[in-house]
Parts: C-alpha cells; sequence; structure tokens
C-alpha cells in the first residue's frame, strides 16, 4: 500500500509524519476535539438525550468536526488548545481517515472473496477445504490476537501515552522548574541540568518492546510447527484426513511471528495518525494467497493455499515497513546512561504489564474461541459443513468488518483522551461511533437476510461449488445475520475498555460468560440441527457479550448513556427487520441471481431508511438531512 498523499485537495489524507513531531501531535492536556461542540442542553446533565452522530437537522454540516464536519462552532469563545480545546481540522482529517480505510477495507475484502472464490472453485467444500480450514484456524487466530485486537488494545493506548509524555517533554518549562509528564510524574530533570535533550519516550518503547516481541513470537511459531499434529487432533478430531491439516498448519504457522510484527507495526503507525499502510494489509495478504493457489493448486493441492497464507503474512510487513521506520527509526536513542532506559521505559509503557497483559490476551482468545467451538462442533457433521460454515461467515461479517472502521480510525482518539482524563470528549466519541456502526451494520444485516441465496451463488456458485453447496451456506449465513449486531458491538465495545491505564478483567468476563453460552448452546443444537444449529449458537453468545459490555461500560470505564445507546439501536434493528423482510418478499421476482442482488442493493437501503423515518431514528433523520442539504445547498 502506497505512503499517505500529501496534496491539499479535499480527498488528501494529510499526513503527520510530513510534520516535525513538535507539530504533528498536540501538546498534553491539547488533545483535539474530534467532536462538535456541545450545545447548552448536553452540557446540563447527562440524563439528557446523547446527541446523534451527525447535525440535527436545521444544523448546518460543518457544524461539527466528526465525520461529516468540517470545523467547529464554540459555545462560548474559542478554547485555548491548552486547556483542552479542539484543534482546527482533526474532525475533517478522520473523516478522511475513515473514508481512505473504508476504502481499503473493502478493496481488501473483496481481494478475500477473490481468494474464497478460488478454494471453492478448486477444492469445494470437500475434505481437502476442511483440513485447509482447520490450518487457517491458527492465522484467524493470530489475527484477532495480534493485529486486529490484541496488540492493538495494548499497543495504541501505550503509544498513546508515550506520544503524550513526549509532547510534555517538548512543551516550554519555566526556568529553575522540573518537566513532568502528562500524568503529572516528574521527570528526572537531567535533560534540563545538562542542556541536552531528553530521551524519546517512544523510541524507547519500540527499544524495549520490539526485540522481545519477536524473540517470543518466534520461540511460538517454532512451538506450533512442532506440535501441530497435537494441534489438529484437539481442533478436528473427527477430520477424515488429519495428515493434510497438518502439512497445512506448519505452512501458517510462520503467522503468529509475521502477523505479531504486522500489528505492531498498525498500532504504532495508527497512534500517529497514519492509518493508511494499516488499512492496505489485507490487500497485500489476499494478495499472496490468490497468487500462491493459483500458481501452485495443479502441483501442491491446498498447501498451495496455505503457502500463500505464509507469503501474504510477510507481505503485510512490507506494506508498512518504510513507514514505519520514517516515523519510528529503530536506531537506539544515545544516551549518557544507558541504565535510565529501562527504568524511564517502565514508565513511558505502564500499559505493558501483565496486569493489563492478560485481561487482553485472555478476552482475545476467548472471543475467537467461538471459532473453535465452531469447527469442533462441525468436524462431527458430514464434509463440507466447515466449508459451509466458513464461507457464510466470511460473506455474512463483511458488513461487520465495515462498520468498525471508524472505531479503527477514532480508537487512538479516545486512548488520548483517556490519557489526558478527559471522559467526557471520550463519552461523546463512543457513543457516536456505536450509533454510526450500528446503523452501517444492520443496514447490512437486511441485505444479508433478504438475498443470501442470491449473494452466494454470484460469488460461489462454480467450478466444484453446487447448488446444493449454495442452499446449505445461504441458510446458515441468514442465521448468522441475527448476530451481527452483536459481532459488531463487541468490536466496538472492547476498545474503550481497554483505552485507559488502569487493567480491566470485565471485557474477559464477559466474553468467557458468551463462548459457555455458545458452548451450550451448541451442544444442544447441533445434533439436531447441523449447522444452523451451530450458527445459532453463536449468535447468542456474541450477543450475549455485546449486552453485558453495553450495561458494563457505562459504569466502569467510559459514562456512556446505554439506555439512551440501546434505544438508538432498537430503532435501527427494527428499520433493519422491516427492510430485510421486504428484501426476502422482491428477492424470487427476478430468476437472474445478479439481477435481483442488483436490485436489493436498492430496495433494502430505501425500506431500511424509510422505516428509520418512520421510527424516527436521530442517526437515519440526521443523515437523510445532511444529504438532502449537501444536495440542496450545496454545503
Amino acid at each position: 500500500m502506497s505512503e499517505t498523499g500529501t496534496g491539499t485537495g479535499a480527498g488528501a489524507l494529510p499526513q503527520t509524519e510530513a510534520l516535525p513531531q513538535t507539530e504533528a501531535l498536540p501538546q498534553a492536556g491539547a488533545l483535539p476535539q474530534a467532536e462538535e461542540a456541545l450545545p447548552p442542553s448536553e452540557a446540563l446533565a447527562h440524563t439528557e438525550p446523547a446527541p446523534p452522530l451527525l447535525p440535527a437537522p436545521g444544523q448546518p454540516p460543518g457544524s461539527g468536526s466528526g465525520p461529516g464536519g468540517r470545523g467547529t462552532t464554540a459555545v462560548g469563545p474559542a478554547p485555548d488548545p491548552a486547556d483542552g480545546g479542539e484543534a482546527p481540522g482533526l474532525g475533517s482529517f478522520l473523516a478522511r481517515a475513515a473514508a481512505a480505510t473504508a476504502v481499503l477495507t473493502v478493496l481488501g475484502a473483496a481481494l478475500g472473496l477473490v481468494r474464497d472464490q478460488a478454494i471453492a472453485r478448486y477444492f469445494g467444500a470437500s475434505d481437502a477445504s476442511d483440513a485447509f480450514l482447520i490450518a487457517w484456524t491458527v492465522p484467524e487466530m493470530a489475527a484477532t490476537l495480534l493485529i486486529e485486537d490484541g496488540m492493538a488494545l495494548l499497543l495504541v493506548p501505550a503509544f498513546s501515552l508515550a506520544l503524550t509524555r513526549r509532547a510534555a517533554d517538548q512543551a516550554p518549562a519555566e526556568p529553575g522548574t522540573r518537566s513532568a509528564g502528562a500524568t503529572g510524574e516528574p521527570d528526572d530533570g537531567k535533560a534540563e541540568a545538562t542542556g541536552e535533550p531528553g530521551p524519546d519516550p517512544v523510541r524507547e518503547l519500540v527499544a524495549v518492546t520490539l526485540p522481545r516481541l519477536c524473540l517470543l513470537l518466534t520461540a511460538g511459531a517454532a512451538l506450533l510447527m512442532v506440535g501441530a499434529p497435537w494441534v489438529v487432533g484437539a481442533l478436528a478430531p473427527g477430520l477424515a484426513d488429519p495428515g493434510l491439516a497438518v502439512d497445512c498448519t506448519r505452512l501458517t504457522a510462520v503467522t503468529v511471528l509475521t502477523f505479531g510484527i504486522t500489528g505492531y507495526f498498525s498500532a504504532a503507525l495508527r497512534a500517529h495518525r497514519s492509518f493508511l499502510p494499516p488499512a492496505g494489509v489485507y490487500v497485500a495478504y489476499n494478495i499472496g494467497i490468490i497468487g500462491m493457489t493459483l500458481a501452485l493448486h495443479s502441483v501442491w493441492g491446498v498447501r498451495a493455499a496455505a503457502a500463500g497464507v505464509a507469503v501474504g503474512s510477510l507481505l503485510m510487513i512490507l506494506t508498512q515497513l518504510p513507514t514505519f521506520l520514517r516515523l519510528l527509526p529503530l536506531a537506539r536513542p544515545r544516551l549518557r546512561r544507558p541504565v535510565r532506559l529501562g527504568r524511564r521505559a517502565v514508565r513511558t509503557a505502564p500499559l505493558l504489564g501483565m496486569t493489563v497483559l492478560a485481561p487482553i490476551v485472555l478476552f482475545v482468545v476467548s472471543r475467537q474461541s467461538q471459532v473453535l467451538v465452531e469447527r469442533f462442533l462441525a468436524s462431527t457433521l458430514p464434509a463440507g459443513a466447515i466449508s459451509h460454515l466458513n464461507y457464510a461467515q466470511k460473506v455474512a461479517q463483511m458488513p461487520m468488518v465495515l462498520s468498525l472502521m471508524i472505531c479503527t480510525v477514532t480508537f487512538p482518539v479516545v486512548a488520548r483522551a483517556m490519557a489526558d482524563g478527559q471522559r467526557e470528549k471520550a463519552r461523546r466519541r463512543v457513543e457516536r461511533d456505536l450509533a454510526l456502526a450500528g446503523m452501517v451494520v444492520l443496514l447490512g444485516t437486511a441485505v444479508v437476510l433478504g438475498y443470501a441465496p442470491q449473494i452466494i451463488e454470484v460469488l460461489f456458485q462454480r467450478g466444484a461449488f453446487d447448488v446444493s453447496d449454495t442452499e446449505a451456506t445461504a441458510q446458515v449465513m441468514r442465521v448468522y445475520a441475527a448476530g451481527l449486531l452483536g459481532h459488531c458491538l463487541v468490536g466496538a465495545l472492547s476498545r474503550p475498555f481497554f483505552s485507559s491505564t488502569r487493567p480491566t478483567w470485565f471485557p474477559a468476563f464477559a466474553m468467557g460468560t458468551g463462548l459457555l453460552v455458545t458452548m451450550g448452546a451448541g451442544y444442544a443444537l447441533t445434533y439436531r440441527f447441523g449447522v444452523d444449529g451451530i450458527a445459532t449458537a453463536n449468535a447468542l453468545g456474541i450477543s450475549t457479550t455485546a449486552l453485558l459490555l453495553l450495561m458494563g461500560l457505562g459504569t466502569r470505564v467510559v459514562p456512556i448513556r446505554a439506555r439512551t445507546v440501546a434505544v438508538s439501536l432498537g430503532r435501527l434493528t427494527g428499520a433493519a427487520l422491516v427492510a430485510g423482510a421486504a428484501g426476502w418478499a422482491a428477492a424470487p421476482v427476478l430468476p437472474d441471481a445478479a439481477l435481483s442482488l442488483a436490485a436489493g442493493c436498492v430496495l433494502v437501503p430505501a425500506v431500511f431508511f424509510l422505516t428509520g423515518l418512520a421510527l424516527r431514528s436521530p442517526e437515519v433523520v440526521s443523515l437523510l438531512a445532511l444529504i438532502r442539504r449537501r444536495f440542496t445547498d450545496g454545503r
């Protein structure tokens, strides 16, 4: 993926690396506001209704600095940035960053579909594809733990805190005083006494953590290669050809190391507000898998796809390496007293202790274990069951992936707000993110409910993937759709839980509870309903976790108004159910699957937004009002 552009046009995404470090990021206590200024009624009490994500009807679209805003309109005099005011342009930057991330996310998802199409074409839903998918469990677990959730939840707050300390160290100090970090912790004062600049907290964080991480992950990859037979036996005891799955697992084991480095780079770059390289990693990943599968499937069979996973993971690192080296040179900073590095690193990265690491790892492993439970149960069903679950889940979760892109972009903003003690700002940002993510995922849910057979037929029904596979996969996909909102909320709500310096075990507790529900429901339903029962158990378990996280966030970390958020999501859910039913009824009218799906992409959104208007959903009303003003007033 290329670097972020340096142009000045409306669509150009600003590069923080193009500025000096003292200008690219605000000073301590000067976290830029990503939201529009609140009306006086909003500031009176937490019991007032939450403002919608988008400007309310009657407000100019530029009144906010959220994804649709252009600037800031202050309630009173414009606040001084040193007092926590809003830096001009951050809202438009976040909007452009979210748009660019969305483009690359869609491109990566499209290539993921091409990847799945290639595997379905050459291997269908068979013993070979099941063996590959069992081996693919390792990269899926590694991606969740090391790229998407675990590494980001751990390192984005750590880098945000280091950046806050850097800004505090670079702030001019009163003569004769000692500098203090953003958390009020005094520095050692030696930089001022000698007249030399102090060590960079960000570079120190990299010097302390990256080498150790690489050694740990290398050992983990080696152990996985050696223990591949036991891993396959534990994941799928009923697999017909375990030897093929073992070979594929050994090929994919390298992702334990490569995904870890990729996730580290992604967290560091996002904390520096460089979003394009991290967003492009899955484009590179899928290109590697597709290329190896097409080139070597006739020679290596399904092992070619497993080798493509390893090649694609290396391309993920290369996608981010140039930008990472430019922002964070790996050279060790020169210090007069090297012993200071370890002592200061403890203060620079307090978020990397085991008290914080353990709950994050437990949460992420519990979340990904839902997939392990599904494949364990599906291995006892006829051949092809694991493949049907995989294809259905990959397609059904595309709306969830798109809905979380805004949370990915704004997570560093929430982390900086929590590091600076601006809990009210974090609350407003989280509530807006939940509203927007919920609207996107529920619109996608309606499309999946209405047109699942047409989607699967257009995407996969060719080669070894026949009509019976399409019917089975479409049925499972509709069941999975019931849990899409839960998956979206878990992804969105877990980020603010881990954005503060205080360790919290509540997400791990919520995810563990959901996992127990999945396991219990899976064992109860699989024997009678097959793969549909497994998908139902997944939806029940993840929805339980989402409900617990929504209720627990406001009382533990960020004081969101859970009831207001729940009412808003309830109205959007009603609109999605009506739109999905309309699509389900209209889909058989056109016999051609492609034409029917194209018509559904117009019908379902139209019914969704009209129903949202009838239910007086604030997000739908504000979005439609903004679109109308854009076209009528040109603003």
